[in-house]
């Protein structure tokens, strides 16, 4: 039924042809957009993350509101786009794949999937875990750091509409890091994270043990044959 509420895994296709994000700019306003989209379409965000070419969330709510969440994001994104650059249409073609996570076994599946997400960053070679790639959610759970930011509350009407490119009104106490975009941690169900995984140490078991790690497994120039390699991975 389109208004059972579920979770589910939303993904973009990889772009062939260009890149949804071209340099920091583009991320923090893709960062902000997010928060955007999480307040006005009503859904729960459990973990994101934004590649250069593609975007992942997991995402709690209705099916309904699950594809305003994302066709909402991918029409301000594109109109950030046209501004920015003079491309025209350039996500209208880019496709969305929007899939259940399985209610049979649901919190392995669940847990499995925020893994996916998360080890993107590190299956692309671009950092050696997911608490050191900026745009996402990696680096907010199990967190021991104290994360500052300033309440947007804080902040005039005009600085807001210009740090987020839209005039849509967030809650007063979500936090601006100094980077210019809004603190995941305002809007993610953090809380509810951790209690699935339950410790940092599952979560980190997850993150090694999934395909996104066999994959950097599979690609590294280490000299080790996979199998090897897959042997030592699963010994950490």
């Amino acid at each position: 039924m389109n208004d059972e509420k579920k979770i589910w895994l939303v993904s973009t296709d990889h772009l062939e042809e260009g890149l949804w994000f071209r340099e920091e700019e583009d991320f923090k306003v893709g960062m902000n957009y997010v928060a955007v989209q999480v307040s006005q379409s009503g859904v729960t965000i459990l973990a994101f993350i934004l590649m250069s070419n593609h975007v992942h969330f997991i995402l709690y709510g209705t099916r309904a509101d699950v594809l305003e969440f994302i066709h909402g994001f991918k029409m301000r994104y594109s109109r950030y786009l046209q501004r920015k650059y003079g491309l025209h249409e350039f996500l209208r073609r880019n496709g969305v794949d929007v899939q259940a996570v399985p209610t049979e076994n649901r919190q392995e599946s669940l847990e499995r999937a925020i893994a996916y997400v998360q080890m993107n960053s590190v299956a692309a070679n671009i950092c050696s875990h997911p608490v050191q790639y900026p745009w996402g959610s990696g680096g907010f759970f199990f967190d021991a750091t104290s994360r500052r930011g300033q309440p947007l509350g804080n902040l005039s009407v005009r600085a807001r509409r210009r740090i987020l490119h839209c005039c849509c009104d967030l809650p007063d106490n979500w936090l601006l890091a100094d980077e210019g975009y809004i603190l995941p941690s305002s809007y993610l169900n953090v809380r509810y994270v951790e209690s699935l995984f339950r410790t940092p140490q599952r979560m980190d078991y997850f993150l090694k043990t999934s395909s996104k790690a066999r994959k950097r497994i599979e690609s590294t120039d280490s000299g080790l044959p996979y199998e090897e390699a897959a042997r030592l991975l699963d010994a950490v």
